[in-house]
């Protein structure tokens, strides 16, 4: 049976202006080139791209969203398990929590101008921080690990897309797969994992005997301190987001370290 007869969608079609509806049609072939997947009800592509701000004649794409992140998470799951088969469970975890994060999939959204696509109201453009985003990116190629404040917003339009991909062709996970995995290239594999920025310049500090204090000074000036052996060494700062300010902080003293490190060997 084909269950996606039986669904509503609050659609109104019928008060489509000129504008509206060659933007539709720019959108269904963006995503079909990009998917190479041909939507049997177009209708679900467009909810996948209206935020929640549209007015509520709309179907919005907040609930297709919730269900694109579970879909995507149980098909990376699915593809690592037979992958890697010598990884352990929480490997395999780590592996698949940088494959479907907010920066990763915020990352394809950009990677395809997925937002310029999107129905939302005019103040979210700004709010989406599009550029200073995608600027950002340039310093991590992969994944920046807590470093970068990704835009949800962004991560959300691609949940929605795999959801309607999803609901579209019968809730066939396999289908679903064919049709965004290559969207999401480059995927982050067991060569390619970081460690994680605090893990990272705690086991380098302990490695070589350091003392380490990360000190929280957010609350006064959104920023983090990294003091090794008594001595100020790195910050980060980050007014939107805590974790952000922490992990740059830390990623800031572990460069500075290392090359510390390096100018007490011998060699130099």
């Amino acid at each position: 049976m084909d269950y996606t007869s039986h669904m509503v969608y609050a659609f109104s079609f019928s008060s489509w202006t000129a504008m509206e509806e060659q933007s539709f049609q720019q959108r269904e072939r963006l995503v079909e080139e990009i998917t190479g997947y041909k939507f049997k009800n177009p209708d679900l592509l467009h909810q996948a791209f209206t935020h929640p701000s549209v007015p509520q004649n709309w179907a919005s794409n907040d609930r297709m969203e919730y269900l694109g992140d579970s879909v995507l998470g149980l098909m990376i799951a699915k593809e690592h398990y037979f992958a890697y088969s010598d990884l352990s469970s929480e490997d395999l975890t780590d592996l698949r929590s940088v494959n479907v994060d907010t920066e990763k999939l915020a990352r394809v959204a950009i990677k395809y101008n997925l937002q310029d696509h999107l129905r939302c109201q005019k103040h979210l453009f700004k709010e989406m921080r599009v550029e200073e985003f995608r600027s950002a990116t340039l310093e991590y190629p992969l994944n920046s690990l807590g470093c970068i404040n990704p835009p949800k917003v962004l991560a959300d339009i691609v949940e929605a897309l795999i959801g309607a991909i999803y609901i579209d062709c019968n809730f066939s996970i396999d289908i679903t797969w064919q049709a965004i995995k290559n969207m999401l290239q480059p995927l982050i594999t067991p060569e390619t994992l970081e460690i994680q920025p605090i893990t990272k310049i705690m086991e380098l500090c302990q490695k070589n005997k350091l003392t380490i204090n990360i000190v929280d000074n957010w609350d006064e000036t959104g920023e983090f301190e990294c003091i090794v052996d008594g001595k100020f060494v790195a910050k980060g700062k980050s007014s939107q987001n805590k974790a952000t300010a922490r992990n740059r902080a830390a990623y800031n003293a572990y460069e500075l370290v290392i090359e510390n490190l390096r100018m007490k060997t011998p060699d130099h």
